[in-house]
């Protein structure tokens, strides 16, 4: 029952802040400039949540999401600006894809653990990177033009189910086994835990809301190239869940809008842009090595005391 209530309570307030948001661009008052920026926050959200459910749930270490992210831009864009579906339906081709994909490179590569996994989906990432570049259905290496379709509105409910999904997978007990192979993969094994299902499961997850974010992205910068889709892409994805602190999902959220903040309005000095961005990476890390949150999620800071009364 108070699970049940703070699970409303945050789903009204995330309601409020939408209202209130759309009705600020509805009124003119937030220009186009901060409406792309808040796209923006949404699809690294979106990014960060589903790769948290592969590396800070189940605990297998993989660079190469943005391939995920490419499959998801490239799908949708083909199904709106070639086949000239609705943009709703080729968001959920371009998961749907996204996640087939997932199972493509989880099944063989996933009884491989730590740094040989992480070289595996980094060459997977690279390997669908140089696809597009060599297609000339999709324009190749000059990119395809897709026309603006992503809104406040697809950006906000695409991420609120994002994190509703991922949220109540790792508190069943399909997420409590994915939390057991993270902690001890022998451990779970021998307790009758089929690890390699449960991985790719999380695999398959994690890449469909990666498409998810990847169809967005692809219908709110007008063109995608392949060149946008490679391993630093990767890098920045896994960034936010390393700096929001590996297994806190609100720490991924928090991380990812904000870098996104801070990497927006860096834009005025592109000289020393990047400078600047590691600086606070390396400052954040060095005084919070477990990142923002550890592997607490934010609700854990609002507990002030235990059952029978909080403490004075």
């Amino acid at each position: 029952m108070k699970k049940s209530k703070i699970f409303w309570g945050y789903a009204v307030l995330a309601l409020v802040i939408y209202a209130v948001v759309q009705l600020l661009i509805s009124n003119g008052v937030i220009q186009f400039y901060y409406q792309n920026m808040f796209i923006a926050m949404c699809i690294n959200v979106i990014l960060a949540v589903s790769l948290h459910v592969i590396i800070g749930v189940t605990g297998q270490f993989s660079i190469g999401h943005a391939g995920f992210l490419a499959v998801g831009a490239y799908i949708s864009a083909i199904c709106t600006m070639k086949i000239g579906m609705p943009f709703i339906t080729a968001i959920l081709i371009g998961a749907i894809v996204a996640a087939l994909a997932g199972l493509l490179v989880g099944i063989p590569s996933l009884r491989l653990k730590g740094d040989y996994l992480a070289i595996a989906t980094l060459g997977f990432a690279e390997i669908i990177r140089i696809v597009f570049v060599n297609t000339d259905y999709v324009g190749g290496a000059a990119g395809l033009q897709v026309a603006h379709q992503s809104t406040w509105t697809y950006a906000f409910f695409a991420t609120f189910i994002t994190i509703l999904v991922i949220s109540n997978f790792t508190n069943s007990r399909h997420g409590r086994a994915c939390i057991s192979i993270r902690e001890d993969e022998i451990a779970a094994d021998a307790m009758g835990i089929n690890t390699t299902y449960y991985k790719v499961v999380a695999f398959a997850i994690g890449s469909f809301f990666a498409g998810v974010a990847g169809a967005i992205y692809a219908h709110n910068y007008y063109i995608i190239q392949p060149t946008a889709f490679g391993f630093l892409k990767s890098f920045d994805i896994l960034i936010f869940v390393v700096l929001g602190g590996l297994g806190s999902l609100s720490g991924s959220v928090i991380a990812a809008v904000l870098l996104t903040f801070v990497s927006t309005y860096l834009q005025d000095f592109p000289e020393t842009r990047m400078i600047i961005y590691s600086l606070i990476l390396i400052l954040v890390m060095l005084y919070r090595p477990t990142g923002l949150l550890g592997s607490k999620e934010i609700t854990a800071y609002f507990k002030f005391g235990k059952k029978g009364g909080t403490r004075v």
